[in-house]
């Protein structure tokens, strides 16, 4: 049996399949595993390259085959899908994976260590919950809109005069309706209870860690931002420069260009929209605040809004972080404030 170079993984959650190549490319095996066959599996093989879509439970894998000793390769199913050939199915797929893995210019997906995985699920799950408030407070205010009585839509706002209004017995609520609206309260109060706790864990998450102090002396990032990001790159070491990091956020324009003719349309918005979401909000309260300030960077900032108007001059903030962001991370700085 030739010795086996690269393996492409198609991962699934009961049948894997596994393509093995040799150095030359050519197929050594094709196999199919269950679940419980994979570890057993990959634990005999010698030492190779092993590359993996980063799909639902990518990192999990990555992290299990990088302990016995293989070199994982994360890589967006984006960039695997032109090298499947004739129809899809998951022999084709792990074969494409195999030849993908190999290109010299492939752009791999940084894994995710179990610290970083802990941060991100508390990021989603609070994501989920402030979802969650939002559509509980839609139908509060609609409903109560029905009986006359008009609410701003805001958590805050909700919160304070919804006691009130049940309260109030000049109104025209009823004893059932005043039954139902406490109950929605109540469950408005639970999730909010839920989201101070995840921003409790967040916080302390913020405080164990260097890198995420060290990135939130940029203006416009806090602990939220500061910890989502550190999550999802680490170190920075995956991209080559903070161009590419604001690249992959999607922040930079999208290109229609031929004939040696440059034509940039509005930003991609590829990649992660959690994070490009956070960075855009941050820089919004950086941009309300720096028209009291008459340091550099404030003033850039205010001539981009009186040229591209608010929300561009947002974006191109957001852009301008993201790049600081990773040049703090990648190469270990403190931040330096404008004069």
């Amino acid at each position: 049996m030739m010795k086996v170079a690269t393996i492409g993984l198609d991962i699934a959650k009961q049948v894997f399949q596994v393509h093995g190549a040799d150095k030359a490319g050519w197929t050594v095996f094709r196999r199919k595993l269950k679940r419980n066959e994979v570890r057993r599996f990959f634990s005999v093989l010698e030492p190779c390259v092993v590359g993996i879509e980063a799909s639902g439970s990518a990192h999990y894998w990555a992290r299990m085959l990088g302990g016995l000793g293989h070199t994982v390769r994360l890589m967006a199913p984006q960039f695997v899908k032109p090298y499947v050939k004739s129809q899809k199915n998951d022999a084709n797929d792990a074969e494409a994976i195999s030849e993908a893995v190999t290109r010299p210019h492939m752009r791999f997906v940084p894994q995710k260590s179990i610290e970083q995985q802990d941060i991100q699920c508390l990021h989603r799950v609070r994501s989920r919950l402030v979802t969650c408030r939002t559509q509980l407070i839609n139908p509060i205010c609609g409903l109560l809109a029905e009986y006359g009585i008009v609410l701003a839509q805001h958590p805050g706002q909700v919160r304070r005069s919804l006691p009130t209004v049940l309260e109030d017995g000049e109104n025209q609520l009823t004893s059932s309706s005043r039954e139902l609206f406490r109950s929605l309260y109540e469950e408005l109060a639970g999730l909010d209870g839920k989201i101070a706790d995840a921003d409790h864990r967040i916080k302390i998450a913020f405080r164990n860690t260097p890198d995420c102090r060290r990135i939130a002396a940029v203006e416009g990032v806090g602990p939220l931002i500061a910890t989502a990001i550190v999550a999802a790159i680490s170190n920075g070491h995956a991209f080559k420069n903070g161009r590419q990091f604001s690249a992959w956020l999607g922040l930079v324009p999208r290109q229609n260009s031929s004939g040696g003719k440059s034509r940039l349309l509005g930003i991609s918005k590829r990649g992660d929209s959690y994070l490009r979401i956070l960075l855009i909000h941050g820089a919004r309260s950086v941009l309300f605040r720096a028209k009291s300030k008459k340091d550099k960077r404030s003033l850039w900032i205010l001539d981009k809004q009186q040229r591209l108007g608010t929300t561009k001059a947002c974006v191109a903030l957001a852009n301008k972080n993201a790049r600081i962001i990773w040049s703090l991370i990648a190469h270990e700085q403190e931040y330096r404030y404008a004069a």
